[in-house]
């Protein structure tokens, strides 16, 4: 007894203790993160940043039960090898009421226990999870076994007996057009949300307030089959993917249809939440999806202008595509520096308006097909947006109005990518194995080699890249340039001025990173996710902690230091240490091409009293 009392207190304290590492990372590594004065927080106090991937995969699928890895033992490979390729420390994790709730008022556990351990395998790496509750199109159940289009979401008894019109799109040239176009879609859609009541085998039964039951029955499930530490790692719930009205009532539009009808069920949701044991996690609540919308066919008024606040129970969690470099006609080129700061501002602002945090939990761009040229560029503006409301020709002069730095997840992440064995609308004759197996879709930034190892299918600059993962206070600024490669190009947007000469030497054609922001005095550092390809024993950091070419491990007292990131090995982040409320900055580069930190650090040091002063 007293040796397992004093591995007790030895395990305490390595779990509370500043500078000692737990078995699953520092002390600081497992806090619950809330929704605090506009941003993503721990319970030190430090502005989180979340990024990663949509967990999707077989989850539009039918040939994995709606899972998305075909076993757990793929879902741990797979948390693996993004926590690797990419240093992700979130993901959005789909599951879907036809899986949930097969038949009326009958839970399916088993699903739901396989969520549950799937959820576990990104858990153990020290990503965090939110969870959404996915549909496309509403149910695959409208669909005809020979349509060219297929959906995901409501249960088939559920669209049986709403009695539906044959489906039909007529001349869509894209999937989302059946959201407008597809009058089996729209009204079922309709029905959902005036909660229209259906007859069963169960019983009559109104189909929102079942919705929001299967929700709760499945949250209850989840938090009794996840351990405790891996509960505290899942950061909340999307309570519905995509929501669109189907067809509006007379005089109403997107805005007031999100005020009548959406926030009142988001309202609800939030309740179910409560009585699940969800009652520190904040929903992330969705907008009208066509509210920020770049084609003007799919654009509608929203954003919740009608609502007055949300706070800090609810995230503001839009989606982002550019739907013109989709089309390739819409948008011949490529995209070019600031390409989407006014789209990512506008997410930013009105989560401002409402009193929370945003996160972009959707964006993306095609790997494969006739647009996919452009991914590189697309992706590259899409993160550069995320990480600042400038492009970066006036990144330097006008970082004073950088911040915040946005979250998001990218679509999406799928080892099973062009390995399905999908029957599109369970017809035999359409069995679908390329690319994302829905909807002739390529957007997975992973798949397996020949020899079954997961690799990038886009560029790896871009994914795995510099980013604030935890402020210890508030960001003032950030940029990051990845040098990303487009064919023989590299894109390179943000040039440092020639005012400041040795910072451009020391950086001279590599990577790097700047970070200013006002500490708050916690004692747990500012963490900044480190490349892979940036090694500590040649990364350069130049801040007013310190200026070194070399990174010393951290052990508690380093003002500069690097720790390995939780779960997988090699993997690494940058910790600066404060205890203070002053203003601080850090550059960070992939390894000092040449000249003086010293000189690199003075100068930015003046740069800083000047914009920041």
């Amino acid at each position: 007894m007293r040796r397992i009392a004093l591995l007790l207190v030895l395990v305490l304290a390595m779990s509370t203790t500043p500078g000692v590492a737990a078995a699953d990372g520092l002390w600081f590594d497992d806090s619950t993160i809330t929704v605090a004065d506009g941003a993503f927080r721990d319970r030190h106090g430090r502005e989180v940043v979340l990024r990663g991937f949509n967990v999707s995969g077989t989850a539009k699928l039918a040939e994995h039960r709606g899972l998305p890895f075909a076993s757990t033992a793929d879902a741990r490979a797979s948390a693996v090898a993004m926590r690797r390729l990419t240093g992700a420390n979130a993901v959005r994790f789909l599951v879907t009421w036809a899986w949930v709730e097969p038949q009326p008022r009958r839970i399916d556990q088993g699903y739901l226990d396989a969520v549950a351990e799937q959820v576990t395998a990104f858990t153990d790496q020290g990503i965090r999870v939110y969870l959404d509750f996915h549909q496309d199109l509403y149910s695959r159940y409208l669909f005809n076994r020979d349509s060219w289009y297929t959906g995901d979401g409501a249960p088939e008894w559920v669209v049986r007996a709403g009695g539906y019109p044959k489906e039909s799109c007529g001349l869509c040239v894209h999937w989302g057009q059946n959201m407008k176009n597809n009058v089996a879609v729209t009204a079922a859609v309709h029905d959902f949300w005036h909660n229209h009541e259906v007859a069963t085998s169960a019983g009559p039964i109104r189909i929102r307030d079942e919705f929001l039951w299967q929700a709760g029955e499945a949250m209850r499930r989840l938090k009794s089959s996840l351990s405790a530490r891996a509960f505290r790692l899942v950061l909340g719930v999307n309570p519905l993917n995509e929501p669109y009205a189907g067809r509006y009532d007379q005089g109403q539009d997107g805005v007031a249809w999100e005020r009548d009808l959406l926030m009142p069920f988001y309202r609800q949701f939030r309740q179910r939440m409560d009585e699940a044991g969800w009652a520190d996690k904040p929903a992330f609540v969705e907008p009208l999806v066509f509210w920020n919308q770049n084609v003007d066919f799919f654009a509608e008024p929203g954003g919740f202008p009608a609502v007055p606040t949300l706070g800090d129970r609810y995230v503001f969690n839009s989606h982002f595509y550019d739907g013109k470099a989709q089309s390739g006609l819409l948008k011949p080129g490529k995209a070019g520096d600031g390409e989407y700061t006014a789209d990512f501002n506008r997410i930013r602002d009105r989560a401002g308006a409402l009193g929370t945090a945003a996160i972009v939990s959707e964006f993306g761009h095609p790997v494969a097909g006739f647009t996919s040229d452009k991914n590189p560029s697309v992706l590259k503006a899409m993160y550069q947006a995320l990480d600042s409301r400038l492009p970066g020709a006036r990144w330097w002069s006008g970082a004073a109005g950088s911040g915040p730095v946005l979250s998001g997840s990218q679509w999406h992440w799928d080892v099973n990518y062009g390995r399905h064995h999908e029957l599109m609308n369970d017809n035999p004759d359409k069995v679908r194995t390329e690319g994302d197996a829905m909807n002739d879709e390529h957007f997975s930034a992973v798949r397996l080699d020949d020899g079954g190892d997961p690799v990038l299918t886009v560029e790896g600059r871009v994914v795995d890249r510099l980013f604030p993962r935890a402020v210890a206070g508030r960001t003032m600024a950030f940029t990051y340039e990845d040098r990303a490669r487009d064919g023989a190009a590299v894109l390179s947007w943000n040039r440092v001025p020639d005012t400041m000469p040795a910072v451009r030497a020391l950086v001279g054609t590599g990577r790097f990173g700047v970070l200013v922001w006002q500490g708050n005095g916690v004692a747990a550092p500012t963490e900044l996710h480190l490349p892979s390809s940036f090694s500590p024993a040649s990364t350069a950091v130049v801040s007013d902690l310190g200026a070194t070419t070399g990174l010393p491990a951290y052990t508690g007292v380093e003002p500069v230091a690097v720790a390995p990131e939780p779960g997988a090995s090699g993997v690494h982040r940058l910790l600066l240490s404060t205890s203070d409320s002053r203003v601080h900055f850090a550059l960070v580069a992939d390894g000092a091409a040449a000249g003086s930190v010293a000189a690199a650090r003075a100068e930015l040091t003046a740069w800083v009293n000047a914009t920041f002063g």
